[in-house]
C-alpha cells in the first residue's frame, strides 16, 4: 500500500478522509478479507493522530466492512453466505422498484446520461479496468434511482451502497454484466414500468449468482 499524503484541517474532515480512503482500499481489494486495521500504522499512514483513525475503523465497523475480532485486533470483514443473500435480497426489492419509477418518471436528459454511462462502461470493459468499470456500473445505477425521483428510496439504499460495491467488484464477468445494463436501459427508455422491472431483477439475480460462484464456488449458487 502506498503511503498517503498527510491531511490537515478540522477533525470530522480529517476523519472523513481517513473513512473515504479505507472503504475504498477495502471495494477495490488493497485491504482483503482477514487484513488487520492497525490504527498506529494507519495514522503514521496518514500522517494523524490515532483519534480520526479510531473514528473512521468505527464508522467501517457500523457500514459492516470490518469487525473488532478483540479489543485489540481489527479485521477486514470475511463475507458470510448470509451477508452475500441479506444485501441481494434488499438490492432485489430496493432497485427492481426503482427501475419501473424510473422507466415512467425518465426524461430525455436522464436517458441521455445513462447512455453516456454505458459508453464509458463499454470503455473500461474493452480495456479491462476493473477499478474504472465498478465506478461506471455504481454511477450507473445511482443514476436509475435518481431518475426514479423518489428521495426516501435514495436515503435508504445509501448505507448499503459500498457494501454493493464491494460485492460488484468481485463480479469478473464484465462483458456479461455490460449487456445486462444495456438492456435494462432499453427498457427504462422504452417507458414500459413492467418491462424494466422484470429486467432489472433478472439483472440482479444475475449478478447475486456470479458473486455467490465467485465467492464460495457453484455449490453455493442459489437455484432460483
Amino acid at each position: 500500500m502506498s503511503p498517503t499524503t498527510a491531511k490537515t484541517g478540522p477533525l470530522g474532515t480529517v476523519r472523513e478522509h481517513v473513512l473515504a480512503t479505507l472503504r475504498e482500499d477495502i471495494i477495490a481489494g488493497r485491504l482483503g478479507p482477514g487484513d488487520r486495521l492497525v490504527e498506529r500504522e494507519l495514522a503514521e499512514r496518514f500522517g494523524v493522530s490515532r483519534v480520526p483513525v479510531r473514528e473512521a475503523i468505527r464508522a467501517l465497523v457500523a457500514e459492516g466492512f470490518v469487525l473488532f475480532e478483540s479489543a485489540r485486533r481489527t479485521v477486514v470483514r470475511r463475507l458470510a453466505p448470509d451477508d452475500v443473500r441479506e444485501l441481494f435480497e434488499l438490492r432485489e426489492a430496493l432497485e427492481v422498484y426503482a427501475a419501473g419509477l424510473a422507466a415512467s418518471r425518465a426524461t430525455r436528459g436522464d436517458l441521455k446520461e445513462l447512455r453516456e454511462l454505458l459508453g464509458e462502461a463499454t470503455a473500461a470493459t474493452e480495456a479491462g479496468d476493473a477499478e474504472t468499470i465498478t465506478d461506471v456500473n455504481t454511477r450507473f445505477h445511482d443514476r436509475i434511482l435518481a431518475t426514479a425521483g423518489n428521495a426516501l428510496l435514495v436515503s435508504v439504499m445509501e448505507p448499503v451502497d459500498g457494501r454493493l460495491r464491494w460485492l460488484t467488484r468481485r463480479n469478473t464477468k464484465w462483458s456479461e454484466l455490460l449487456t445486462e445494463h444495456r438492456e435494462l436501459y432499453e427498457a427504462i427508455a422504452s417507458g414500459d414500468p413492467e418491462r424494466a422491472r422484470a429486467h432489472a431483477l433478472a439483472h440482479v439475480r444475475a449478478t447475486h449468482r456470479s458473486t455467490v460462484r465467485h465467492l464460495f464456488g457453484e455449490d453455493a449458487v442459489p437455484q432460483s
